[in-house]
């Protein structure tokens, strides 16, 4: 573990967190940078850290996060005509169900 100020809750954390990444493949190095930056988040989250950034306290914890970054991607054309179209329902566009992908993104000011 990278620093005595941990509690003993962080402490496992961490070891839990590295224990899964290199499951997962990544490498010992890896493995311990993420479970730091995790761990170090949630500290700053919880107020237990001294220093914090802006981002780490303001940003979604990363239990919560959990790969919706990752998961969010779109292909080589951008989003698909359905994707618009979701979008389009939560803006509450008119006339969306007839539009084709090209209108829809023009209506999203895409």
């Amino acid at each position: 573990m990278p620093q005595q100020a941990w509690s003993d809750k962080r402490e496992r954390q961490y070891e839990h967190i590295k224990s899964g990444a290199k499951k997962k493949g990544a490498s010992e190095d890896r493995a311990e940078e993420i479970a730091a930056r995790t761990a170090n988040k949630n500290r700053a989250q919880s107020g237990e850290a001294r220093q914090k950034s802006r981002t780490s306290v303001e940003d979604v914890s990363p239990q919560h996060r959990g790969g919706k970054r990752s998961g969010n991607r779109q292909g080589p054309k951008g989003p698909t005509r359905d994707q618009l179209y979701n979008e389009a329902k939560k803006r509450n566009i008119k006339g969306r169900s007839t539009m084709t992908k090209k209108q829809l993104a023009d209506a999203l000011g895409r």
